[in-house]
C-alpha cells in the first residue's frame, strides 16, 4: 500500500476520550486498604502490556479522586518523569486506573486499530520526547499528545501490519510468563526447605539458636562467614578516554528495568582506562549483584563480564552459591534493609551486610537445591536472551513498517 494514500489525522481524532488519572490522598487509609481496583504509576508504563500494577485502590479511593477507570485495550502515554520515562507508551491489558502523570487514549476503533496506535507512537518515542516542555522538569501534556501527528492507512492494512508486530510481542509475552512461573517454583522451593524446613530428610528435629528454633545439624553465623563481597567506583565522567567502550559497567538503574533477576547489558560501557579506575575490576559472568542504595533490594545474576558503580555490593566465591543466595535475599530483603542508615538516602555498607545473621543448612541441602533450581534459572536466562533478540528484531522492523518501507500483503 503507498504511503501517498495513507491519510494524516491529530492523535485526538482517532479516539473516543482522551483523560488522564488521578491520586486519592495517601493520608486516606481506606482509599488504598483491600482496594482491588488495579492504580497505575508512570514508572510502570514502559513500552509493553500491562497485566498487573503494584498498586490497588478502592471503590471510595477511585470516587474521592480524580482518578477514572481506563477500559481495556487502551493506549496510556506517560506524560511525567525524569530520564527516559515521559514518552514511553503501553497497552492495558486489564480496566485499570491511572495517576495524573499518565495520558490515557480510548482509541476509536471504527478509524484506528489500538494496537497501531501503538507501535506509531512506539516508534516515535524520541520525537514525542522533543515536545516536551517547561522550565524545570519538562513534561508532555494532553494538549500537545492530542495534536500529534499519525500517518493513517486502511483499517485493514493497519490489523495486517499490527499482525507482525503483536506475533512478534506475543511470544515476548510468552516466555515472560514461563519465567514469572519459573520464578515462583523457585522461590516456592525455598520457602519450603529454608523457611518451613520442609525440605529432604527433615526429621523435625529442632535446636535452640540465636535466632530460635532451627533444624538440628543447621548453624547460625554471619554473611562474612560464608561470602566474600566486593564494591565498585565510578570513573570520573568528565575524562571521555574512560567511557564508551567495549567493557560493561552497572549501576542500580540497569536492574531497575529488568522483569527476572537477569543482567544481560548495561546502559554504559567503559574503556580498559575506565575499568583501571575501579578497584575491583571486571567482576566475572555469575556475580550476584545487590543495590545498596537509592533503593536497597535490586537483585540480579550477571551472565556478562561487568564492572560497577558505588552503589552495589557484590557477592562472588564463598560457601553457598550465588543462586541459593539470591533467593535468601529475596525471602530476607527486610532484614538487610532493617541495617540501612543513612540521612540523604538510606545505605548499607558492605561491614554492616557480612554481619548480617543467616541460618546454615547442610552443605548436601544447598546443593540438592542448587540442582533443582538451576535449571529452571538457565530456562530464565535463556528466555530473556530469547526476548532481546526479539526486541531487537521487532524495533528493527517497526520503523520500516511504519514509514510504508516494507510491503505487507
Amino acid at each position: 500500500m503507498s504511503l501517498n494514500s495513507w491519510k494524516e489525522y491529530k492523535l485526538g481524532e482517532l479516539c473516543k476520550k482522551v483523560t488522564s488519572g488521578g491520586t486519592p490522598l495517601r493520608s486516606r487509609k481506606e482509599y488504598y486498604e483491600n482496594g482491588k481496583i488495579p492504580w497505575l504509576k508512570t514508572k510502570e508504563v514502559a513500552n509493553g502490556r500491562i497485566y498487573t500494577t503494584e498498586n490497588y485502590i478502592s471503590e471510595i479511593g477511585l470516587a474521592n479522586s480524580s482518578a477514572k477507570l481506563i477500559p481495556q485495550n487502551s493506549i496510556i502515554i506517560a506524560m511525567y518523569g525524569d530520564g527516559e520515562t515521559a514518552g514511553r507508551v503501553a497497552i492495558n491489558k486489564i480496566p485499570l486506573s491511572t495517576n495524573q502523570a499518565c495520558c490515557n487514549l480510548i482509541i476509536n476503533e471504527g478509524i484506528a486499530d489500538y494496537e497501531y496506535i501503538y507501535y506509531y507512537l512506539l516508534n516515535s518515542y524520541d520525537y514525542l520526547v522533543n515536545l516536551k516542555l517547561g522550565s524545570g522538569q519538562q513534561n508532555l501534556s494532553a494538549t500537545i499528545i492530542k495534536n500529534v501527528s499519525v500517518q493513517l492507512p486502511t483499517l485493514d492494512y493497519q490489523k495486517k501490519l499490527v499482525s507482525i508486530l503483536s506475533s512478534l510481542d506475543d511470544k515476548i509475552e510468552l516466555n515472560r510468563q514461563t519465567n514469572q512461573t519459573l520464578e515462583a517454583i523457585a522461590q516456592a522451593l525455598f520457602k519450603e526447605w529454608f523457611v518451613d524446613f520442609n525440605f529432604p530428610g527433615a526429621t523435625g528435629e529442632m535446636e535452640e539458636s540465636e535466632l530460635g528454633e532451627i533444624p538440628k545439624g543447621w548453624r547460625v553465623g554471619k554473611l562474612g562467614d560464608v561470602l566474600t563481597v566486593k564494591g565498585g567506583t565510578t570513573p570520573s565522567t568528565k575524562v571521555a578516554d574512560y567511557w564508551d567502550g567495549e567493557y560493561y559497567w552497572a549501576t542500580p538503574k540497569d536492574l531497575s528495568t529488568l522483569q527476572f533477576p537477569v543482567l544481560l547489558n548495561t546502559e554504559r560501557k567503559l574503556t580498559e582506562k575506565g575499568i583501571n579506575q575501579i578497584s575491583s575490576g571486571v567482576l566475572p559472568e555469575g556475580t550476584l549483584l545487590l543495590s545498596s542504595r537509592a533503593p536497597i533490594g535490586y537483585l540480579a545474576i550477571t551472565d556478562i563480564p561487568v564492572s560497577i558503580n558505588q552503589g552495589f555490593i557484590a557477592i562472588n566465591g564463598g560457601k553457598l552459591s550465588n543462586i541459593f543466595l539470591l533467593y535468601w535475599l529475596r525471602q530476607n530483603m527486610d532484614k538487610v534493609v532493617g541495617r540501612a542508615n543513612g540521612s540523604t538516602f538510606l545505605e548499607i555498607s558492605k561491614t554492616v551486610f557480612k554481619e548480617i545473621e543467616i541460618m546454615f543448612p547442610n552443605k548436601e541441602l544447598v546443593a540438592t537445591f542448587d540442582k533443582n533450581v538451576l535449571p529452571l534459572f538457565e530456562l530464565i536466562k535463556n528466555n530473556e536472551k530469547q526476548n532481546q533478540t526479539i526486541i531487537q528484531l521487532r524495533d528493527s522492523l517497526l520503523p520500516k513498517l511504519m514509514k510504508g518501507e516494507i510491503a505487507v500483503t
